[in-house]
């Protein structure tokens, strides 16, 4: 596997037992957690303990995904979905119930990553349908929203949520009105927040500045590029 994030065409693959950590790029440093599934990917993955996640998030530690999906009858790889570590937000992480009282792990707590809650041009596939992606396009989704990494955590996390909400209508133009009938939702999952519109429109302001939307009239938006419209 080569590096979305550089020009690298290879991976280091880490000795058995590093923690949280399956391979590391050579050249640019960045590191990636294998998630192996035979069945299909869908809207949850599931992954280790929640507080150590949570922790990983907000303190700029969480790892790059790389989400295999195969084929144990045909030995094949039917789709590789790269989930990069700047869409790992909290509002993405879904806490398990704890492990009942007679397992080995009694009240351990794992959690879920839900997919739905990134935005789609941030789930980029490498394999997809058992087709091989060209790197360059995977890289070139990859840089598309590589600014994130630079914002803080907290700050991640609102224009991430706010894109992912938007991404959901599927529309190349939407309205202010749309995005703010999303306004239950991002209360939901910020509750220390009470002006939610006001960060809404910060949040397209941020969009618009890092050339993700463009203003297309008053209280009209469109996405500067195509494929980020949807998935």
């Amino acid at each position: 596997m080569y590096c979305p994030s550089c020009s690298s065409n290879s991976l280091d693959r880490l000795e058995h037992g590093t923690k949280v950590l399956d391979f590391k790029c050579g050249k640019c440093d960045e590191g990636y957690q294998c998630k192996s599934l035979s069945k299909p990917i869908g809207h949850k993955i599931l992954d280790s303990a929640y507080e150590a996640m949570i922790t990983a998030i907000k303190t700029d530690n969480a790892p790059n995904l790389l989400i295999l999906h195969y084929s144990k009858e045909e030995w094949i790889v039917q789709n590789l979905l790269i989930i990069p570590r700047h869409l790992l937000t909290v509002s993405a992480i879904e806490e398990r119930k704890p492990l009942s009282p007679s397992a080995r792990r009694a009240g351990w707590i794992g959690c879920n990553i839900i997919l739905d809650r990134m935005p789609t041009s941030g789930r980029i596939f490498a394999v997809k349908d058992s087709m091989l992606l060209k790197p360059s396009e995977v890289r070139a989704e990859w840089r598309q929203l590589a600014f994130l990494r630079d914002l803080a955590p907290e700050s991640r996390g609102w224009l991430v949520d706010v894109l992912s909400c938007i991404q959901s209508l599927d529309k190349h133009q939407f309205t202010l009105a749309e995005a703010y009938k999303f306004e239950r939702e991002l209360c939901a999952l910020h509750p220390e927040n009470r002006h939610i519109k006001p960060k809404i429109r910060q949040q397209l302001q941020i969009l618009r500045d890092r050339g993700i939307l463009k203003f297309a009239a008053r209280g009209q938006y469109e996405f500067v590029a195509a494929k980020l419209d949807s998935a």
